[in-house]
């Protein structure tokens, strides 16, 4: 017996002829277990502070992210003075699972979420935070020539407090062209297989796609360093990467407290633990690193130290 038969079981749904009725007693059961998270979070973050939980990976826990940056980006908001309590996010998906789902819901916060596929987006405006905060989302595929006009056409700039970018591609390319917004925090997702030295991003292409650019898969973004030399180039400290090792955070270097240490890609690197790699055929390939290594040498990079 299935855990979902069970579950109906229990609500009383293995009976129920009407599928209006039963979608509607399904998705009451969808919104009690998120209101059931998002209660855990809260209390999960009060414990961490409590126990007084140094440096960022202490502080992770989840939500609505994939891996612990909610614990993460709570734990900045506690220490860094934010002036407009806004962000912009953009790689979302449908935005069940995303980086700024929780500044949503848990401290009402407003913001922009793009996505280059309108199943995607209608059903962010499907959905019930839709309505119930103010969120708008953007259908649109994002270019470094494209990203500015999307805020301004969706009437923000300036004092931001949180961009989160992760389009599995572009990304360096895309930050770098990003000056309309000044986000206090920024969340980037960067490729770890080439570890903490080497300052390594793809080629811009607009047109790339990380599912067509080689069947691996992992043929993707930029390395910690190169985040990091334009963080710097732009006015931005490091100050950590989650446990999972594929997302780097940093902060406005005027906005720099004692609490939050700075970082360089040596100190706070972090090897990713997942294992996504792909055979031709398209299965999990679970390759060794050094193997994945050996795929992207082949490929072209560019070197930004240069």
């Amino acid at each position: 017996m299935s855990l979902l038969y069970k579950i109906k079981s229990r609500l009383g749904l293995t009976n129920v002829t009407d599928l209006r009725t039963q979608k509607l007693q399904l998705d009451m059961m969808d919104l009690r277990v998120q209101k059931i998270q998002e209660a855990l979070g809260r209390i999960e973050s009060r414990q961490l502070v409590e126990a007084g939980s140094k440096g960022l990976q202490q502080n992770e826990f989840k939500v609505y992210s994939q891996w612990g940056e909610d614990g993460i980006i709570q734990n900045l908001l506690r220490n860094i003075r934010i002036c407009r309590k806004t962000f912009i996010e953009f790689g979302v998906e449908n935005y069940t699972e995303s980086n700024t789902r929780y500044l949503l819901v848990n401290n009402n916060w407003s913001g922009l979420v793009i996505d280059g596929s309108p199943e995607h987006v209608d059903y962010i405006k499907q959905d019930r935070i839709y309505w119930q905060h103010n969120l708008k989302a953007e259908c649109s595929f994002i270019t470094k020539d494209n990203i500015n006009s999307l805020f301004e056409k969706n009437g923000i700039q300036g004092e931001i407090g949180l961009l989160s970018v992760d389009i599995d591609g572009n990304d360096y390319w895309v930050w770098d062209a990003i000056d309309s917004v000044n986000p206090a925090i920024v969340v980037v997702e960067y490729n770890a297989r080439f570890g903490p030295d080497k300052a390594v991003t793809i080629p811009y292409d607009a047109n790339f796609v990380r599912s067509q650019a080689h069947y691996s898969g992992i043929y993707y973004g930029a390395s910690l360093r190169a985040f990091w030399l334009l963080g710097k180039r732009k006015g931005y400290v490091l100050v950590g990467c989650n446990t999972a090792g594929n997302n780097a955070f940093f902060v406005r270097k005027d906005l720099m407290v004692e609490a939050i240490k700075e970082m360089t890609p040596e100190e706070c690197y972090v090897k990713n633990q997942f294992r996504e790699a792909r055979n031709e055929d398209g299965s999990l390939a679970f390759s060794a690193p050094e193997h994945e290594l050996k795929i992207l040498e082949s490929l072209p990079w560019v070197d930004i130290s240069e």
